[in-house]
């Protein structure tokens, strides 16, 4: 349960980390701070139900695109997170297309990444915890 939450809570930072860097990196992404967590978690939240689908719906139609498939439905996530007022909006077909390159390059190097710092320890102490319990029996 811990890995979970742990887990859920990388996933949340890198959502929030890849719409702060598309926002200062890139001028017609806007991500107001007063609407800043609702859009990170919206957008996390439409990126982790999306992903699956958008995964299912491309190998079934058109498998030759699955490789684009986190570009896609990182897409549609922001499209989703910039419909609620006052966090996210996106202005222009390059910045969307930038956007969505530049959140998902995070968002991915920030799934990749983080947990190597952060469970790397834990899972290391389950494992010497699985090894003493052997040695005991």
């Amino acid at each position: 349960m811990i890995i979970f939450l742990i887990r859920a809570a990388i996933y949340i930072a890198t959502s929030a980390l890849g719409l702060l860097v598309a926002s200062w990196v890139l001028a017609d992404f806007n991500l107001a701070w007063s609407g800043f967590l609702v859009a990170v978690v919206v957008f996390a939240v439409a990126q982790s139900v999306l992903g699956p689908f958008v995964f299912r719906m491309t190998n079934r139609y058109a498998p030759a695109a699955i490789g684009g498939f986190g570009l896609i439905s990182t897409l549609i996530a922001l499209f989703v997170a910039q419909l609620f007022p006052g966090g996210l909006s996106i202005d222009g077909v390059t910045t969307w297309i930038l956007g969505t390159l530049v959140v998902w390059v995070a968002t991915t190097l920030g799934t990749w990444l983080l947990p190597i710092l952060f469970l790397k320890k834990r899972l290391a102490a389950r494992e010497a915890g699985a090894i003493a319990r052997k040695l005991q029996k």
